[in-house]
């Protein structure tokens, strides 16, 4: 009898431990991109008046985009330290601090004072918590991306491994949500005064609950394997990462910049050039986004279950793509949109919500398969943080400079956004080859 009774208990205990992992990693993850992203929506709406004063609007719009840059120039840092240690100790201690380094950052920013009361040292203190943020979040994503990857079916890890991913969605609908509610509920005057900060101090709150969850999860079962492989293969994961995989991590990198460089043209550029260049209302501006990435919220698993099925290059090589075309089609439609607010959401949702998911869908999956899982955490990590740098925290100041290069048009941006995509596309194919001749597992579809 107890034979008869083991293996179900043993799958409901697994399932029951799969959805703990999920849930856990996805909050998290959604809390963390939350912090980040507040900071790239309040950047060319708040900041650039309160922190770096100029009589040029367009200056202070590029020095409010710089600190936002500061945070991506730091989470290379963040990704190679934990994943140092998310390969040694293990993923679960690295996500719990990880939590905790965002929620104190973002917190500070909230009672940060403004420069006409502190002076210089207003920025350089946004400067600091923007770092901060910045080695936080780079800690935080391949931790959680791995925690659900190394614990779901092989047949299923495209599916499951999205499903952080759509913390990234969540937190963006969340931070623009709450910016977007402050705006409707405040005057001008009082938002630009105080209002903006209840965004940034509801943080403490929302982490104190993301780590909870997180200190109940039971560690990655592959964790132990690769504890035990590294006995017979010594040395610093980052290294070990570096000499196995060079043309892994560069391909990587390519394939990643697609991602940082759509998301920050239609998730923190398209906000200013909204509200500055068409004069759009910030609550319509905002609202646009919102909805795009609660699309995206949807899409994300979606492609990522395509993926189990046709294979993970085919469904990010194919997004990356249409992305990349998208870009002129949506600026034409918000030029031409004639103030009907409803053809400028339209612009920003689909490539936005439907194209864009399908390459942040995938990614998590497609990295985590070409890696070791003794320096799995080390190199997702690394490639997604150190592309981010250029892919997406110089983007916001790409797209101000193109687009006053243009006077004013996007056209030069789309281009730049296009010839993107398919670098990234090109990149992708290289990992698709180099998993046809046995150099990667998993990168391609499910037998069953």
């Amino acid at each position: 009898m107890r034979k008869q009774t083991t293996a179900p208990h043993s799958a409901k205990d697994a399932r029951r431990k799969l959805r703990q992992v999920v849930t856990s990693s996805t909050i998290g993850a959604m809390v963390e991109w939350y912090d980040f992203f507040l900071y790239g929506v309040v950047a060319g709406l708040v900041f650039n008046k309160l922190y770096f004063p100029s009589s040029d609007p367009m200056v202070g719009t590029l020095l409010a985009y710089t600190t936002f840059a500061a945070g991506f120039v730091a989470r290379p840092l963040g990704g190679i330290i934990f994943g140092h240690f998310g390969d040694t100790l293990g993923r679960k201690k690295m996500l719990v601090l990880t939590l905790m380094i965002m929620g104190v950052a973002t917190t500070a920013i909230g009672l940060i004072p403004t420069y006409d009361q502190i002076g210089v040292w207003a920025p350089i203190l946004l400067l600091v918590c923007r770092v901060a943020q910045g080695i936080g979040l780079g800690g935080e994503w391949g931790g959680a991306v791995l925690m659900t990857f190394e614990s779901a079916p092989a047949r299923r890890r495209g599916f499951f491994a999205s499903l952080p991913q759509t913390g990234m969605s969540l937190g963006l609908v969340l931070a623009s949500g709450v910016i977007a509610v402050l705006s409707l509920l405040l005057s001008d005057e009082d938002f630009l005064a105080w209002g903006w900060r209840i965004a940034f101090l509801l943080s403490a709150a929302m982490v104190l609950i993301g780590s909870y969850m997180r200190t109940h999860v039971e560690e990655s079962p592959e964790f132990a394997a690769a504890q035990h492989s590294r006995e017979k293969a010594p040395g610093l994961p980052f290294m070990v990462m570096l000499r196995r995989y060079p043309g892994v991590v560069m391909a990587c990198m390519g394939a990643r910049f697609i991602d940082g460089v759509f998301f920050n043209v239609f998730g923190v550029y398209s906000l200013s050039y909204l509200t500055q260049t068409l004069k759009l209302t910030r609550d319509h501006a905002l609202l646009g986004v919102l909805i795009g990435a609660f699309v995206m919220t949807f899409f994300i698993p979606l492609w990522g279950a395509v993926s189990d099925r046709v294979g993970r290059p085919i469904v990010y090589g194919t997004g990356a793509l249409l992305a990349g075309l998208s870009a002129f089609p949506a600026f034409w439609l918000m030029q031409h949109s004639g103030g009907n607010v409803w053809l400028v959401w339209a612009a920003i949702i689909i490539p936005f919500g439907i194209f864009h998911a399908a390459v942040f869908g995938t990614m998590s999956s497609m990295f985590s398969e070409v890696f070791d899982p003794s320096v799995r955490y080390t190199g997702i990590s690394f490639v997604y943080q150190f592309a981010g740098v250029f892919a997406g925290g110089l983007t916001p100041i790409i797209a101000t400079w193109l687009s006053a290069k243009a006077g004013g048009q996007p056209w030069y941006l789309c281009a730049y956004v296009l010839a993107i995509g398919i670098m990234s596309a090109g990149c992708t194919m290289w990992i698709a080859s180099r998993a046809s001749h046995g150099g990667a597992v998993g990168l391609e579809p499910s037998k069953t």
